[in-house]
């Protein structure tokens, strides 16, 4: 059984990875637009895994005799000076998602629900990979500057994009 403030604390998460994927889903529609269609093929992929992660924690909270709610959302941003910034919002946002995630983590250990605790090192190891995405793709961005021809073939790219991650390494050793 959830404590409310376990419950309240996931139900925020829960609205946060619905923002995510608004957010997400913005920004391919804004490549979409713009013709990146290797960016917007990326944006919209990470919209639907996003989505996939609100479901992970609606279902716990529903399964562990909580309510998962569902909220408004805030509105994301749908323009961006470039295709540089709008990847510079993308890895300030997974920041942000990553906080969330720790806060709730601190939260779970407080109450001593060692359950839930459990379920969102799935979530801290996603966010490990999150980060190290959008770092590398801000790398190539910034690496590609002002060239048309390299940012064609990022776009035609991207789509293949894999990043090793340290908790990947770290998982796949076990």
């Amino acid at each position: 059984m959830l404590s409310k403030t376990i419950e309240a604390a996931l139900n925020k998460q829960i609205r946060i990875e619905a923002e995510s994927s608004q957010v997400y889903l913005a920004m391919a529609v804004w490549a979409e637009v713009k013709g990146l269609e290797g960016i917007s093929n990326f944006m919209y992929d990470q919209s639907d895994e996003e989505r996939e992660h609100m479901l992970k924690l609606v279902k716990f909270v529903n399964e562990r005799g909580g309510h998962a709610h569902v909220s408004e959302l805030n509105a994301p941003n749908v323009t961006f000076k470039g295709y540089k910034e709008m990847f510079e919002k993308l890895l300030e946002h997974e920041i942000f998602v990553s906080n969330s995630i720790n806060d709730l983590v601190h939260i779970s250990l407080q109450e001593k629900d060692y359950a839930t605790h459990n379920f969102l090192q799935w979530y801290v190891a996603e966010q490990i990979e999150e980060e190290a995405v959008a770092r590398t793709i801000l790398d190539k961005v910034n690496m590609i500057g002002d060239d048309k021809g390299g940012l064609y073939l990022f776009d035609r790219d991207i789509q293949q994009l894999t990043v090793s991650s340290a908790a990947q390494d770290l998982g796949s050793e076990e």
